[in-house]
């Protein structure tokens, strides 16, 4: 059985999309069903600095199709202030139970780590065994002196994902690496994206989804909307080569020029 492709963007609520993907006079509340037409999932970094309410994931779950997927960054707490130590155990729990009325509407979790974040081998195996086995979980290390085998047991021995990131502030082409039984974690960073770059990552993901395994992947968030025209043309791309399409034909808006209003907090 083929994988699933859980395919979208970092962050949804952007009005600086309206009139390019979104209709030109959409309502706020009205962004997510229509985002949800689209494509198959969203990355939510909001949850990085801020907790959920109950009320905001009920209303995420009624505007969603059966099979949408959100994928939610954990709190800076956990990561960035606590940085992997026993103390975030705590934090954890909290963040966890936090978005347990998601229900099946319960993506990926990805624990981003801060750029300073160098390799800890102790403290990752030690923080790993308090994730739940139920649920999947991905890690994303920006410091070099992370990118090291031994990193890539500790996760793999937990079934957790190596977050494989693809952005313009790395100096070398990102592995495809999996290191999860089940799923692939996949985020693309960059600012620019030609056709070819776009056909290069299908080819992976397509390849991923023909062993059976699930694929998670976002495009970057930018105030021009690219990342939801890149997230698109790979939808393009897998579904032409009869993989199972991850967006149904998206509504059509008609074009007018950019609002520039400030956005959400992006990270």
């Amino acid at each position: 059985m083929p994988g699933r492709l859980f395919l979208g963007t970092s962050g949804f609520a952007y009005p600086e999309w309206k009139g390019d993907f979104y209709p030109s006079d959409i309502k706020p509340n009205a962004m997510l069903a229509f985002y949800a037409e689209c494509f198959s999932s969203v990355e939510i970094n909001y949850t990085f600095q801020r907790d959920l309410t109950e009320k905001t994931l009920s209303k995420w779950v009624a505007d969603t199709p059966d099979g949408f997927v959100f994928s939610l960054k954990a709190h800076r707490a956990i990561t960035h202030n606590l940085r992997l130590k026993p103390e975030a155990a705590e934090p954890l729990a909290a963040f966890l139970a936090s978005v347990v009325p998601l229900g099946a509407r319960a993506g990926a979790i990805l624990f981003q780590c801060p750029p300073n974040f160098k390799m800890d081998l102790e403290r990752l195996r030690s923080f790993l065994p308090l994730l739940p086995e139920h649920g999947r979980y991905a890690f994303e290390f920006r410091h070099e002196s992370c990118r090291d085998e031994t990193v890539l047991d500790a996760l793999a021995e937990r079934g957790v994902a190596w977050c494989v990131a693809d952005a313009d502030d790395y100096d070398y082409d990102a592995p495809f690496v999996r290191t999860a039984p089940g799923f692939v974690y996949l985020r693309l960073r960059k600012t620019l994206y030609e056709d070819e770059a776009l056909s290069r990552w299908a080819k992976q993901i397509m390849g991923t989804l023909a062993d059976g395994i699930d694929v998670y992947c976002y495009l970057k968030h930018e105030d021009e909307g690219r990342g939801v025209h890149y997230a698109r043309t790979l939808a393009e791309i897998v579904k032409a080569n009869d993989e199972p399409s991850p967006v149904p034909e998206a509504p059509v808006s008609e074009p007018s020029q950019l609002e520039t209003s400030e956005g959400p907090e992006r990270t």
